[in-house]
């Protein structure tokens, strides 16, 4: 399988190559099946990948070539395909693919069809090297690759002027914790000579905390920008401008994960600086609930679905934070696929709908489109933590972690799941239940989305209603096989933090109150929307104190524009009208100005008179002579 390994990056990247060159000229038909049927070999290879770790218990290292050496860093180009980089390759490539068959149907009409395919590839292609990368120097590759696929991707309908603003914005932001990356890859080859994996995490001993604390807070800052935690969150709701099968790439299956799979890669650097994973889990669990109390009000389907996003990968953070990586990797394999399946079927929905979003205009969609229906349902169930679907297992188990690590914790987040279950059922009884409530040129346009799209749906909600078997704890008769199977990628983190073993009926407590809580919030939305038909309130009527907080999500870019924003804009004013313009700009106008009225009055001399010349010349011969003689000095 090693001769084949580097296949499964250069696939994506092929196809990149052949749609974005083909894209004037290849037919749709050919760009789809050429753009999926590459990624569907990458996942076919990554599942080769997978069964030989998985047999073996040995990663699979691949040294393609030494890319450079200078002093003592030196780089290889190199693979490492262990337990954990296994697991995200079918991910990315397994998700990954089950999207493009879907942009198939959905971006039919669509005159960058090509572009798209091509910048989806690409996407991929990154991806891949970010999560099979050996050394910080390959990951930073790919980590700099999806942030710019996001901005292409993301103003992708760029002549849309806040589409475009939304791109930028993402690009900016994430530039600031790509910041805070670089310099903990810089602090970390000037702490272990190295940037190996290897190498760094077989010297991490004889390192003193200081340095570890400083290295795991700057990789942190890079995993907050990527992985939209506070307070560089605000871009990925704002990511919801690009088409939908991007918005489920990025929520789902890239990007956003990049930042978990970072502190999973580097468990044992944060393992070893308690005080940062203290931090992570503050921050992580402070998200999760900002972000599901602002998913509360949301009227745009996929503006509850890209909150809903934030609040489950803080929900990731809140799990490396108390130290349970299989957990919180748990929840990524899981949340991939039923957000996924979410995003889709959101765009199933906006599809039908004839582009509408406002979930205010849609109602009684149950019976029009019934797989979009049934599959989003069973992404709700899984995403609410309501057993036996997949999310139950994995939230509860970071439930369960954060518990015996403080109890506080717990209580946030299991408080901030029960809000999880309002807003997304909310979600679905608002787009499914009651009249219709669109115009009647929409319910007319209503239909079920072509097999393109309705089959990726449902194979994953397939997906998320099983995933979750594979960590059924031991209290019900299960055997945890995805702890098992990653055990050597956090064996040593797992002995220096120990084992905080729950009795069984505290295990059964905590389970019941999380899904008590989840099955009282999911009746009392059915009650709020469904029995009594309560409508949320148009944007011109007045809301109450704190729902007026959370729709305009707790003006939080207003607080940016004013602290940020505008006293930066206010000082590039300054520098532009008094530095630049009347200080530079003036003083070199001038020099300008005065050469050209020097060489006005030199070409007076040239007036084209021989007499004159001669004149000049004899002068000049004079004053040498006289100078020679010492009859003046100059």
């Amino acid at each position: 399988m090693e001769k084949y390994i580097w296949l499964i990056p250069l696939l994506p990247l092929a196809g990149f190559v052949i749609n974005g060159l083909g894209r004037n000229t290849l037919s749709k038909g050919v760009i789809g099946f050429i753009g999926s049927l590459l990624v569907l070999i990458s996942f076919g290879l990554s599942l080769a990948a997978f069964f030989q770790v998985k047999s073996t218990g040995h990663a699979i290292d691949v040294d393609l070539f030494t890319w450079f050496s200078v002093g003592k860093l030196s780089v290889d180009f190199s693979f490492l395909v262990d337990q954990l980089s296994a697991i995200m390759l079918l991910i990315i490539t397994g998700v990954g693919f089950l999207i493009h068959l879907y942009s198939v149907g959905y971006m039919h009409d669509d005159e960058g069809f090509g572009k798209f395919f091509a910048y989806l590839n690409l996407f991929v292609f990154f991806m891949l090297l970010l999560v099979m990368g050996s050394n910080y120097l390959i990951m930073f590759i790919g980590w700099e690759g999806v942030g710019l696929c996001s901005y292409l991707l993301i103003g992708f309908w760029y002549t849309n002027p806040s589409y475009a603003d939304a791109a930028k914005k993402a690009f900016i932001m994430n530039r600031i914790g790509d910041l805070g990356f670089l310099l903990g890859i810089f602090l970390i080859f000037n702490t272990f000579d190295s940037i190996s994996y290897h190498t760094v995490f077989s010297r991490v001993a004889g390192v003193h905390d200081a340095p570890l604390v400083l290295i795991t807070l700057l990789l942190f800052v890079g995993a907050v920008g990527k992985s939209a935690q506070l307070p560089l969150f605000t871009w990925l709701p704002d990511a919801m401008a690009g088409p939908t099968p991007v918005s489920a790439l990025i929520h789902a299956a890239t990007m956003v994960t990049a930042g978990i799979y970072m502190i999973a890669r580097s468990n044992i650097l944060f393992t070893m600086a308690p005080q940062t994973m203290e931090v992570i889990a503050i921050i992580g669990l402070t998200t999760a609930a900002f972000a599901a109390l602002i998913a509360l009000t949301q009227t745009d389907i996929k503006k509850v679905l890209a909150y809903s996003t934030v609040s489950q990968l803080g929900y990731m953070f809140l799990g490396l934070g108390v130290g349970a990586y299989t957990g919180a990797f748990f929840h990524v394999l899981t949340h991939a696929f039923f957000k996924a399946l979410l995003f889709l079927g959101a765009g199933s929905v906006i599809h039908a709908m004839g582009g509408e979003q406002d979930m205010r205009k849609m109602g009684g969609l149950k019976g029009k489109i019934k797989v979009t229906f049934i599959t989003m349902l069973v992404g709700t169930i899984a995403i609410a933590g309501i057993p036996p679907f997949s999310g139950f297992f994995s939230k509860d188990e970071i439930l369960a972690a954060a518990y015996a690590h403080n109890p506080t914790y717990y209580a946030i987040g299991v408080i901030t799941a029960m809000l999880t279950s309002f807003y997304m059922f909310r979600m679905m009884y608002l787009t499914f239940w009651g009249k219709f409530r669109g115009t009647h040129e929409q319910e007319h346009h209503v239909h079920e989305s072509p097999a393109s799209m309705t089959i990726p749906l449902i194979v994953l909600a397939i997906l998320s209603a099983v995933a979750g078997l594979i960590g059924v704890p031991a209290i019900m008769g299960g055997h945890h096989e995805l702890h098992a199977f990653l055990s050597p990628v956090f064996e040593r983190s797992a002995k220096i933090l120990g084992e905080n073993e729950l009795s069984t009926s505290t295990e059964w407590t905590l389970m019941g109150i999380s899904v008590g809580l989840a099955l009282v919030a999911m009746a009392f939305a059915y009650n709020k929307y469904v029995s009594k038909a309560q409508l949320p309130v148009e944007d011109t009527e007045e809301r109450s104190i704190l729902a007026n907080l959370s729709y305009h999500k707790f003006y939080v870019d207003e607080i940016y524009d004013f602290l940020i924003r505008k006293p930066l804009d206010a000082l590039s004013g300054f520098f532009y009208n008094i530095v630049e313009r009347l200080g530079i700009d003036a003083l070199i106008n001038d020099l300008g100005k005065g050469t050209l009225e020097t060489s006005k009055a030199l070409r007076l001399l040239q007036t084209g008179n021989v007499g004159f010349y001669i004149f000049m010349m004899v002068a000049g011969i004079v004053a040498i002579l006289l100078y020679s003689l010492k009859l003046f000095t100059i």
